[in-house]
């Protein structure tokens, strides 16, 4: 009895839900100590980490059955990094892993310290020093603790639960299409910043105004307590030749100003990026920053004003060759180089937010992007946790992204079905989306379209009422009765005049398999599948756009036929080993054209 008491003591004690601190925005310009590197792992299956205390700070010397783990004799997991495709074992794993890192540090002065990670799927709880810092959910978006006070001079000691486990009540909920990476997979680091430092901060141009740049920040001080009418806040922007004091308060703690500035206009034709200053008395952040509008009239996309047809291509965050979750910048290169080498000025990351190097390259490479919270297929709509939920990871992949020009949509959901519930949650994230972003279009891929006779087809999802640009998941020609040439007669309408993106269309290929244009899984199959796309999408009146489905071959468990699939989507114009199928030149050929007429 004793020990039972002992046990539930231990739970309580260290399952307490703590949320994280205010996310720390980008990083990348902050004094950082990366943690990234070889951790010490413990697979969990039966979830006895907490009764034995795997989040101790020093392995016990003597064992009991209630204390029964050692990290220094432990398998070894690299950070950041999927545990699935670093060992065999654990390619069809669903549950906790426990991860832990030693490191020494030494406490400075007048300095705050916050342990940051990029991404944790899909659950993480965070211990340090033996001490609970709190938890996050969703596997796709940063969370950071400050450990100003948890921290030791010396040695410290790092420990993280991660589960992966897929839940009904989740976003996304237990049925995905692509492959469940656990892990720690992205970086994990130590980010120091001065007592009163910048949390967050945006800067672009005043809507409406291409001669002026709102600049908003909001300052993080304990016990905050500053003369806001005399503080020394600037704003700095050499090429432009700005250099003024930017201190008008808008409420506690929160300050914004203007500046009189022509910039050039960032385009995937001329992706120029301003080195822009940000400082304080105590802290200076220099960032690279892009200056757009993206807006729409009628069923046109406006890009500075002028229309652009966006021809782009979807993504997984799939590493190349190796598969595997995406997470270094030569990952980011090499996937978004080939869409380059495409002929795409525009990516859809499916069906979350990808990382933000990745977003970071494509300010610089000249792509624009659509990112995606995890709101997939089938959720719990009548559940009120569903939409916090989703609400937080749309905020995060908001504040973490909102100064970069690639991005010009984000999207609430993917192929979610129509009902009165899941409408009005869809609606409440697209307002919630314009509320804290009103300078970038709100989408949402929808497949709820049905054919109206031989020839013809409609979407009317209501959905539409809130979007600015609708996006439309179709696939004449490989699912459904219908055959690749039926798409050459079919024609859309659609309920609402706005801009339409074919957000899919595809065919599943396996690179070098050959046979006649009507035998599917071949190339040829797939090829006379895009040929005759193409032609259909000539006639859609609304096209504004399309990200056919896929850039690149994907691990996924719902695609397990033996010798063609092998757990894998095929759909990718490019194999997992970076082979480019047919279709690959034929979209390539249809972009070049499309180029030269815009």
């Amino acid at each position: 009895m004793v020990r039972f008491l002992i046990v539930l003591t231990l739970l309580a004690a260290s399952c307490s839900a703590q949320s994280p601190a205010p996310l720390i925005a980008d990083p990348e310009t902050r004094t950082t100590i990366s943690l990234d590197g070889t951790w010490s792992s413990i697979v969990d299956p039966y979830e006895s980490g907490i009764p034995s205390r795997y989040f101790e700070k020093e392995t016990p010397k003597s064992k009991s059955d209630l204390i029964e783990f050692d990290y220094d004799h432990s398998p070894k997991l690299k950070v950041p990094g999927d545990w699935n495709t670093q060992r065999e074992s654990l390619l069809f794993y669903e549950g906790p892993v426990w991860y832990q890192r030693r490191f020494s540090y030494q406490r400075k002065p007048h300095t705050r310290t916050y342990l940051y990670f990029g991404a944790a799927n899909y659950q993480a709880r965070v211990w340090l020093n033996g001490t609970k810092l709190g938890e996050h959910i969703g596997g796709f978006t940063p969370f950071n603790f400050e450990i100003t006070d948890q921290l030791s001079d010396g040695d410290n000691s790092v420990v993280v639960e991660v589960d992966n486990t897929r839940h009904i009540d989740g976003v996304p909920s237990s049925h995905t299409d692509w492959w469940n990476y656990g892990g720690l997979t992205r970086s994990v680091k130590l980010i120091e910043v001065p007592e009163t430092f910048i949390e967050n901060y945006k800067v672009e141009l005043v809507k409406g105004h291409l001669d002026e740049i709102g600049i908003s920040f909001e300052l993080n001080k304990p016990n905050f307590n500053v003369d806001k009418s005399t503080a020394p806040y600037w704003i700095e922007i050499p090429e432009l030749i700005v250099k003024q004091p930017c201190g008008t308060s808008l409420h506690f703690g929160v300050f914004s100003c203007a500046v009189q500035a022509t910039p050039e206009l960032w385009s995937p034709e001329h992706p120029k990026l301003y080195q822009v200053t940000i400082s304080t008395g105590e802290d200076r952040i220099v960032d690279y920053i892009g200056f757009r509008t993206i807006e729409t009239r009628g069923t046109q996309i406006l890009l500075n004003g002028k229309p652009a047809f966006l021809r782009g291509i979807s993504m997984h965050e799939e590493a190349p060759f190796r598969s595997g979750r995406a997470f270094s910048e030569e990952d980011d290169r090499t996937l978004l180089g080939w869409a380059k080498e495409l002929g795409c000025n525009f990516v859809r990351l499916a069906h979350y937010p990808h990382n933000e190097d990745m977003i970071r390259v494509a300010d610089r490479m000249g792509l624009m992007i659509w990112e995606e919270v995890p709101v997939y297929w089938e959720l719990q709509w009548e559940n009120p946790a569903i939409l916090e939920n989703a609400k937080a990871q749309l905020h995060d992949a908001i504040l973490r992204d909102q100064n970069r020009a690639s991005i010009v949509f984000w999207s609430v959901s993917n192929e979610t079905p129509i009902n009165p519930a899941r409408n009005a949650t869809l609606k409440s994230l697209a307002e919630y989306a314009r509320k804290l972003d009103s300078t970038r279009l709100i989408t949402s891929a929808s497949d709820k379209w049905h054919f109206t006779g031989d020839h013809t087809a409609e979407l009317n999802d209501p959905l539409g009422e809130y979007l600015d640009v609708i996006g439309l998941n179709e696939y004449i020609g490989w699912y459904g009765n219908k055959k690749p040439e039926d798409a050459d007669d079919t024609r859309w309408t659609f309920a609402y005049q706005k801009p339409v993106i074919v957000s899919e269309f595809g065919a599943d290929a396996l690179y070098n398999l050959h046979g006649d244009a009507q035998t599917r899984f071949t190339v040829e199959y797939q090829a006379n599948l895009f040929e005759h796309q193409l032609n259909m999408l000539s006639h859609m009146t609304p096209l504004a756009g399309m990200s056919p489905w896929i850039l690149m071959d994907f691990r996924s468990p719902r695609r397990p036929l033996p010798g063609i699939q092998d757990y894998f989507n095929r759909k990718g114009l490019i194999s997992d080993r970076g082979q480019r199928k047919p279709a690959f030149y034929i979209l390539q050929k249809f972009y070049r054209e499309k180029a030269s007429t815009q």
